[in-house]
């Protein structure tokens, strides 16, 4: 099995994926490439210790970018959809 922080990057928090935090109790993370939905599954319930449902992926291409006279790619990168049991919820804001 792949290191944890190899699965999970980073949370994404934007204005659409906190509409989804509230209304569907969905979670976004960007994830590594290579993960799988098995793996994705397990960081999360490993890390946070929650029960997760279901898990949707998708591939987001890089964009193409112009440094200088230069044209270039930026990376492609995953995308997770994670879908949290009722009554368990992530707080990243949460101090301590």
């Amino acid at each position: 099995m792949a290191e944890l922080h190899d699965v999970l990057i980073r949370p994404i928090l934007t204005e659409k994926t906190t509409r989804l935090e509230a209304g569907e109790n969905v979670y976004t993370f960007e994830v590594g490439v290579a993960a799988n939905k098995h793996q994705i599954k397990e960081a999360v319930q490993s890390v946070f210790g929650v029960n997760v449902e279901d898990v949707r992926t998708m591939v987001v291409r890089g964009k193409s970018k112009r440094f200088g006279r230069y044209y270039g790619k930026r990376s492609n990168w995953k995308k997770a959809f994670v879908r949290l049991s009722d009554g368990d919820s992530l707080n990243f804001f949460e101090s301590q």
